[in-house]
């Protein structure tokens, strides 16, 4: 598996990046949306993130990979969102320690779990 870091100034990226701020929107749309409809916060915000990394998922095998979907890749990129979260809670944890601020390190983070989940999905996840 040869990785090429020139991969990030592609068109896929661009689509990969653009996918991932769709998924977003629907997520904290659809958590707004059952918490104006009388929903507990808990509860919708799992509802969105579910329902933003289920289309995620299908929009790569679709559209910015064109891939066939397969359990072995479902779990790949499972393990892929969970290891961006690991990345995610660290930058989050540290910024607080040392900033007293989550905010630096969820920002910090955003570009460093971009290029990993792209390049982690193009030559792992969907090979």
């Amino acid at each position: 598996m040869k990785v090429r870091l020139s991969s990030l100034r592609s068109r896929q990226f661009l689509v990969f990046v653009a996918v991932g701020g769709l998924c977003a929107l629907v997520d904290i749309g659809l958590m707004q949306l059952l918490i104006a409809g009388g929903s507990a916060p808990v509860p919708a915000a799992s509802i969105g993130f579910v329902a933003g990394l289920l289309l995620n998922f299908l929009l790569h095998v679709k559209v910015t990979f064109r891939a066939p979907w397969s359990p072995t890749a479902a779990l790949r990129y499972a393990a892929v969102v969970l290891g961006n979260w690991a990345i995610t809670v660290g930058f989050v944890a540290a910024s607080h320690e040392l900033l007293a601020s989550a905010l630096p390190g969820k920002v910090l983070s955003l570009p460093l779990i971009a290029a990993n989940g792209f390049l982690l999905s193009k030559y792992w996840v969907f090979e």
